[in-house]
């Protein structure tokens, strides 16, 4: 009798907890849906050709947002340039050249840390260093290395966790047989530990690609009447377009903001998708060689 009454008991925990994990998954999941939704149906009815590849006029409330969407690109190409390869290499020499010290430990908690710090904190910092000090002026290059800056702390974070995922096993064999430690790093482990170090990246663009306060201090404009030509250009960014259209216009097209708003969801989901194919790729020929 005692067997049956605990064997029962277990089993109603075990639902109440398999209730309580699907409620919670859905209070996750049911507002990212809804907010989805209504920007694909609402924004939609804005999307034409001309709307995608004409320049704004009058304000935002006629025209297309052409040269917001190649100003995001162009900043999001900037940033991944300079944010990998330094978060990476800062990754691996935490995770297989540094000691494990009160100094390593103190620098790892600061870059984790750093993912917290307030973005316009990040806009600050790129406009006394990059626009004042540097003399780069209120333009693109500006604006790449603020949010390059930004994304450090998280490409550097998740590159670190995954080397140290990758077996130890892996690298005592090819330690073994006669390979240098550079070596182990670069054939070994960096090519396990890849899927890992493109979902940072990823994760990290995808945030910088939504920002509106950094870019908004260091080179951002709401209309510009050419497409930037270098790199110390200012530059039209979606997020900032956003922003204005929505708050500083009056008399805005609800169906023109709306757009605006799904051209941006489908620029940032396009990282995630390219991200995506790279990753599978990478794990595809780690597992065939």
């Amino acid at each position: 009798m005692t067997t049956r009454t605990g064997a029962a008991s277990r089993q109603i925990s075990q639902q109440v907890a398999y209730g309580f994990l699907i409620a919670a998954t859905a209070v996750v999941v049911i507002p990212v849906l809804v907010i989805i939704i209504q920007i694909v149906v609402i924004g939609a009815d804005a999307i034409s050709c001309d709307f995608l590849s004409q320049a704004p006029s009058q304000a935002g409330k006629a025209g297309g947002i052409f040269p917001a969407i190649l100003g995001t690109f162009y900043l999001m190409l900037g940033t991944i340039i300079v944010a990998l390869p330094v978060g990476v290499l800062a990754g691996v020499y935490l995770s297989e050249y540094a000691r494990d010290n009160w100094l390593t430990r103190t620098v790892n908690m600061a870059i984790v840390n750093l993912a917290g710090v307030p973005s316009i904190v990040y806009g600050l910092f790129g406009l006394g260093v990059f626009v004042l000090m540097f003399h780069f002026g209120m333009s693109l290059l500006s604006a790449s290395l603020t949010l390059a800056c930004q994304a450090l702390a998280m490409t550097v974070t998740t590159s670190r966790e995954a080397i140290l995922a990758v077996p130890r096993e892996y690298r005592e064999g090819s330690l073994a047989v006669g390979s240098t430690r550079w070596q182990t790093i670069r054939h070994i482990v960096l090519p396990q530990a890849m899927p890992g170090i493109i979902t940072g990246a990823v994760l990290a663009m995808s945030r910088a690609a939504g920002e509106t306060a950094p870019i908004l201090v260091v080179g951002a404009a709401f209309f510009l009447p050419g497409l930037p030509h270098s790199p110390f250009d200012q530059f039209m960014a979606l997020p900032y377009h956003l922003y204005t259209v929505a708050a500083h216009i009056p008399g805005m097209s609800r169906t023109t903001i709306w757009g605006v708003a799904l051209v941006l969801l489908a620029v940032v989901l396009s990282f995630n998708v390219l991200a995506t194919i790279i990753r599978l790729r990478s794990r595809k020929r780690r597992y065939s060689t």
